[in-house]
Order: structure tokens, then C-alpha cells, then sequence
């Protein structure tokens, strides 16, 4: 993968570990378990686990080969064994509980055949039993129950452990559910935009609604995995079920569309379109929490061997100038824009120091490391990184689906919870030359954050701050 389509590569030793990898629970700390290949995933569907395999007579099993062994799965109405059903609340609860019950009680026999097909499958897949989608007669509770139900679902029907969880919902709907710890968003946007061009433009179905090609019923039908779960074991799933639901249910989620303007007009501004949401997501949270706040953004260092990611501190001096003067009725448009201007470039210069290794929390972390390592206490490392990030952001990049060819595949993106108690957290996809999609999340039980309030903030500023430039832009929607 080259930058922007330039001769500068990019690390590609994320995609590595996309399948057949599981993160597995330990006391002191968890470890990622990459296996070379794997010839199976593991589907749930009504409290069962069962295994498929995907290959047949040494080659993968076609689409319509596979929709057979869907079928076969919805087909067979066995009941779940004895604490089967709500397992997988082990991966959603604290990790300590888990690491010691994987090792007291799936650590041999059955549980531990049946635990080693689900870690080591090429990945994992929910067949939901509830519909969720987009409704255009519900916009807005619609993509907000769609979003979070692929966050979290019931807290036991998906394998937060696997690397991902691929959800299909009743009526066709799909979508992804990604732990973090093996790569970052554009790992998981670029396979994201990869299932969908090749369902879409390659596979197809047929005009009864079936996969192309012929079913075969010499495959074998897929294995139902068989374990023994004791009642103290179950306690332990009851109690990690409680800890995820307490979370999940506290999470306000509000995915929302945002069509007055695209990249095309902001570009037509003469300015970035990330700098220019980062921006408005200054502004919208300074009139929703009437102060200011550290800010995260993320910022790819894939320019760099195995690099993550480094931090865009985007609350800055010449952020914060900006958002002042935008609120003082008394400053001229002028000014307004000159402070925009300086606001944008400041941040267009701390994106590229981040990119390129000259940001500044990953070498605060590497000087903690390397302080723990030493036994030396620094007060200043204790108070700096114990600073919360109230409001966390990042994009996800549109890669490689062309827009303009097929409009009809836009993709809301995903979203993440807030990394702060009293904090917000921010995803967007800056999809098209006339779309914008944000995810905005924080906690229920916070009385000063409102998800849909801040959503409503950030449409407003967006508005706002392009008003300052003499360009049309479509409000109507």
C-alpha cells in the first residue's frame, strides 16, 4: 500500500494477524495467538457454537456452498447445552475471571476442543436473530440501535476475543465487530470495503435471492461444538455478563449522516477536510461543555516498521483562539476566517509530525516504559498521563471503493465507545465529495454528556464555519 498513491510504502504488518488470531486471556497480561492457517470459522446462531468447515475436496467451498451450511445452521433447532448460550460473556467481562476459567475449566477434555476450534478459527460469525438496519421512516434510532448492537449485541453473541466478529443480522443486514489490539480502523475499514465491493460488483446473487452456483450435499454438515460447563463456571459467566451489560448499557450512541456538505466544498475552501471537522468538533464541544478539553486524535505511523498509531493533540492555543473569536458576535467574518486559517494549518503541521515520528505521547509512554523498567517515580509522567482525553476522535479512511462509480455503497464507517467517564468519543468517514458520517458516543450515566446533543453541536458548527467562506452549501436536509 504507497501513500496517496505516491512511491512511499506503508507497513502492512497489521493485515498479518486478521485471521485465524485470538487474544487470550492472562492474569498478568493477554497474549495474541496467530496460528499460520486455519480451514474453519465458528458460527453462534441461538446459543449453539458450531463449526464449518470451508474447505471441500481440498479447495474453498463456493458462495453458494456456504449459504448451504448458513442454512443447514438456521435449519437445526437443537436446544444449547447446560451454560453454552451466554459463554462468550467471558471475552466481554473483566479479563482476570476469564484467565482463570479458562485455565480451571477449558484447559482440557471437551471444553478445551471446543474452545481451541473457536481461537483458532479464521475468524468468527453471529447469525443474529433480531433485524437492524438503516429505516429511512426511523433514521436516527435506527442507525443508533444498528451501531450499537454491533458494538456490543447482547454481550454474550459475540467473541470479543476474535479479531472479528462478522454479524448477520435476520434480514441480511452485516456488519463488523473488531477487537482493537491487533491493528487499527483502517485495517478492519480496508477488509470492511473488501467484503462489499466483492459481494456487490463480483458475487452477486441470483434472481430467487440465492448465492450464484450449485449447492452439494456432499459436504459435511457443520459440527455442533460440545462442552461441559459446570455451575460454578456458569456463576462466572452470570457475574462477567453482569460487569458487560452494566457497560454496554451504558453507552448513548448516535450515528448520524451529515449531507449539507462534502470533502468537494471543503476542498473548494482551500483547506484539509480532516483539520476542518477537527475544527468543528472544537467549536461544537466548547458550546456543548462550555469549556475546553485535551483532545486525541489518531494519526497513522504505518510510514514505519510494525507503527501504529500516534496522537494529534487537536485542542491547541491557535484551536482554541479560533473558537473564541467565533463566538464573540463582535469579531468581523474576516477575522473569524484568519483565525480558521491559522487554527488549520497548525493542525495540518501536527498531523505530519505525528505521521512521521515527531509527535509527542508515544515517546511520553516510551520514557514511562522505560521509568517503570528503571524503578524511578516521575511526577511529571505520573500527571501527564493521567490526564483523561474527554474528547477521543478518529476518521476512518475511505480506500478503495470508488465513490463516483458506485455512489449506491457508501458505508457509515464504524465507531468506539468514549475513552473518558465524562468524555465523548468521535469516528467519522469522510465519504464522498458531498458526505460526511460521524458516530458519537458517551455514557448514559454522565449528566453533563448527551450524545445527540453533541451530534446536533457538530452539524451546527460544520455549518457555521463554512458559512465564513462564500460557497453554497444545501441545508435543506
Amino acid at each position: 500500500i504507497l501513500l496517496m498513491g505516491s512511491t512511499v510504502p506503508l507497513c502492512s504488518a497489521q493485515w498479518e494477524r486478521m485471521f485465524n488470531t485470538s487474544r487470550i486471556p492472562g492474569e498478568e497480561s493477554d497474549t495474541l495467538q496467530h496460528v499460520k492457517d486455519s480451514k474453519h470459522i465458528v458460527v453462534y446462531h441461538k446459543g449453539r457454537y458450531f463449526k464449518v468447515w470451508l474447505y471441500h475436496d481440498g479447495r474453498l467451498l463456493k458462495p453458494r456452498e456456504i449459504e448451504q451450511q448458513m442454512q443447514r445452521i438456521l435449519d437445526d433447532d437443537s436446544e444449547p447445552q447446560a451454560g453454552e448460550e451466554k459463554l462468550a460473556a467471558l471475552t466481554a467481562g473483566d479479563r482476570v475471571p476469564w484467565a482463570k476459567a479458562r485455565q480451571a475449566y477449558f484447559s482440557r477434555g471437551k471444553n478445551k476442543q471446543s474452545l481451541d476450534a473457536v481461537e483458532k478459527a479464521a475468524f468468527f460469525v453471529t447469525l443474529d436473530d433480531i433485524e437492524q438496519g438503516y429505516r429511512k421512516e426511523d433514521p436516527v434510532r435506527s442507525l443508533d440501535t444498528y451501531a450499537k448492537s454491533l458494538m456490543h449485541g447482547r454481550c454474550y453473541d459475540r467473541w470479543f476475543d476474535k479479531t472479528f466478529t462478522l454479524v448477520v443480522f435476520k434480514n441480511g443486514r452485516v456488519g463488523l465487530n473488531a477487537e482493537h489490539s491487533w491493528a487499527d480502523a483502517p485495517i478492519v475499514g480496508h477488509l470492511w470495503e473488501n467484503v462489499m465491493a466483492t459481494e456487490y460488483l463480483e458475487l452477486g446473487y441470483s434472481e430467487d435471492g440465492h448465492c450464484k452456483g450449485d449447492s452439494n450435499q456432499n459436504i459435511p454438515i457443520p459440527t455442533k461444538l460440545q462442552w461441559e460447563i459446570p455451575e460454578e463456571c456458569q456463576e462466572v459467566i452470570e457475574r462477567s455478563l453482569r460487569t458487560a451489560t452494566a457497560l454496554a448499557d451504558d453507552v448513548d450512541f448516535y450515528s448520524f449522516f451529515f449531507d449539507a456538505f462534502g470533502k468537494g466544498l471543503i476542498k473548494k475552501a482551500k483547506t484539509s477536510p480532516d483539520a476542518f471537522v477537527q475544527l468543528a468538533l472544537q467549536l461544537a464541544h466548547y458550546r456543548d461543555m462550555g469549556k475546553f478539553s485535551l483532545t486525541y486524535e489518531a494519526s497513522m505511523t504505518r510510514l514505519f516498521r510494525e507503527g501504529r498509531t500516534e496522537t494529534v493533540r487537536s485542542c491547541t492555543v491557535e484551536s482554541c483562539n479560533f473558537v473564541r473569536t467565533m463566538e464573540d458576535p463582535t469579531e468581523s467574518k474576516d477575522n473569524k476566517l484568519k483565525f480558521f486559517r491559522l487554527a488549520a494549518a497548525k493542525h495540518q503541521h501536527l498531523y505530519r509530525l505525528a505521521m512521521t515520528g515527531a509527535g509527542i505521547d508515544r515517546h511520553l509512554f516510551c520514557l514511562y516504559v522505560v521509568s517503570k523498567y528503571l524503578a524511578v517515580d516521575s511526577p511529571f509522567l505520573k500527571e501527564v498521563l493521567s490526564e483523561p482525553w474527554r474528547l477521543s476522535t478518529s476518521q476512518t479512511p475511505q480506500q478503495h471503493i470508488d465513490l463516483k462509480k458506485n455512489p449506491e455503497m457508501l458505508s457509515c464507517g464504524g465507531g468506539f465507545g468514549p475513552v473518558a467517564d465524562d468524555g465523548y468519543g468521535v469516528s467519522y468517514i469522510i465519504l464522498d465529495e458531498n458526505s460526511i458520517h460521524f458516530h458519537v458516543s458517551s455514557k448514559i450515566s454522565c449528566p453533563e454528556t448527551d450524545s445527540h446533543r453533541f451530534g446536533k453541536n457538530i452539524q451546527k458548527a460544520m455549518v457555521d464555519i463554512m458559512g465564513l467562506f462564500n460557497l453554497r452549501i444545501n441545508c435543506t436536509k
